[in-house]
C-alpha cells in the first residue's frame, strides 16, 4: 500500500485500538470469551441501525434481477471471501440459475484460500474484471469492504457504475470513498475490533449478515420460497431429498409415501409436485402452470395449500 493510501488508515474505525481489549494476552479463555461475545453482540444492533440503508438497496436491485439482471459481489480479503460464501450457497438453495449470484475476489480464486500479495491495492485489475462481466443494465454490482476505501473495490463499483450498471456499496466506515462512488451505500460502523484491526471479526460478522438479508430477501420476493418453506431447493443429496419431501407433505397435506411418488414424477421439483398433488396436474402441465406464474407457487395454488 502507498503512504498516499495509508494516510488517515488510524482515522477509521475499523483500524482504532478499543481500551476494553488492551489486557486480552492476560485475561483467561473464559473472560476473553466473554469480552468476544459482548463485542459481537453489537453487530446486529449496527446492522439494524442500517436497515433502510439496506432495504432501499434490496428494493433496487430485485425488478433488476426479476428482468434477467445479476447480482455480483467484488471485494478483497475476508470481504471478498464473504462474498464467494454467499454466492456459492445461493444456488443450493434457491436453484438460483448459473451466474444469477456470483462473486468476484481480488486475486482470483488463489485468493479464496491465501493472501494474495498486493492484490487489493490493485485498482486496475478491479476494473478488468468488471470489464469482464459484460455487463448490462439490469445487472448490479455490489462492492464489500470493511474500510470503504480498497482501490480494488472502490475502481471495480466506479468503473461498474460507467457501464451503466446499479452499485452497491456496503462498508463498516462511514462516509468512506465507496460510498461516494455507489448508487446506493450501506454504511455498518461496528467499531473497534475485539484485535485491533482484524475486521475478520465484527467487521466480518456484520458484512455476512448484510449479505444474508440481501440474497435472502432477494430470493423471496422472487418467489423462491413458500411462506418460509425453501420451494426451490436443489434436492442433490439424501438430507436435501429428505427436505423436499418434509416441504410437499407441509404444503400439499399428503403422506410422505404420496410426497415422495410425485417429487419421483418431477424430477424432485419440489413446486411442481405440490401443484400435481394439490391441483391433480400431471408433471408436464405442473410446469407449464409454474411457467406461466413466472416460478411463484402461490399464484398457481393460491391458498388452497
Amino acid at each position: 500500500m502507498s503512504d498516499a493510501m495509508n494516510e488517515g488508515l488510524d482515522a477509521l474505525v475499523t483500524e482504532s485500538v478499543d481500551p476494553r481489549y488492551a489486557e486480552i494476552d492476560r485475561l483467561s479463555v473464559a473472560e476473553t470469551a466473554e469480552l468476544m461475545n459482548a463485542a459481537d453482540a453489537e453487530v446486529p444492533v449496527a446492522v439494524h441501525r442500517a436497515l433502510p440503508q439496506i432495504v432501499a438497496a434490496i428494493e433496487a436491485i430485485v425488478p433488476r434481477m426479476a428482468r434477467g439482471g445479476r447480482l455480483v459481489y467484488v471485494g478483497a480479503g475476508t470481504s471478498g471471501r464473504l462474498g464467494v460464501l454467499d454466492a456459492s450457497e445461493i444456488p443450493p438453495t434457491f436453484s438460483s440459475r448459473p451466474g444469477q449470484v456470483q462473486a468476484v475476489i481480488a486475486g482470483g480464486p488463489t485468493a479464496v484460500v491465501a493472501a494474495v500479495e498486493g492484490a487489493e491495492d490493485d485498482g486496475a485489475a478491479g476494473i478488468a474484471a468488471v470489464d469482464g462481466l459484460a455487463l448490462a443494465p439490469d445487472d448490479t454490482v455490489f462492492g464489500i469492504t470493511s474500510s470503504g476505501r480498497t482501490p480494488y473495490v472502490v475502481a471495480a463499483v466506479r468503473r461498474a457504475a460507467e457501464l451503466g450498471a446499479l452499485t452497491v456499496g456496503l462498508s463498516c466506515n462511514a462516509g468512506g470513498e465507496l460510498s461516494r462512488v455507489a448508487a446506493y451505500a450501506i454504511e455498518v460502523p461496528v467499531g473497534p475490533e475485539l484485535v485491533s484491526g482484524s475486521t475478520r471479526l465484527k467487521a466480518g460478522t456484520a458484512q455476512k449478515l448484510v449479505l444474508n438479508m440481501v440474497s435472502t430477501i432477494a430470493m423471496v420476493q422472487l418467489g423462491k420460497t413458500f411462506g418460509n418453506l425453501m420451494v426451490d431447493v436443489d434436492a442433490s443429496n439424501e438430507k436435501l431429498r429428505d427436505r423436499a419431501a418434509r416441504i410437499v407433505m407441509r404444503i400439499a397435506g399428503v403422506e410422505r409415501d404420496a410426497a415422495v411418488a410425485a417429487l419421483a414424477s418431477t424430477g424432485y421439483d419440489v413446486k411442481s409436485a405440490v401443484v400435481v398433488l394439490v391441483r391433480g396436474e400431471s408433471p408436464e402441465a405442473a410446469r407449464a402452470a409454474l411457467e406461466a406464474a413466472g416460478g411463484r407457487l402461490r399464484r398457481v395454488v393460491g391458498e388452497s395449500a
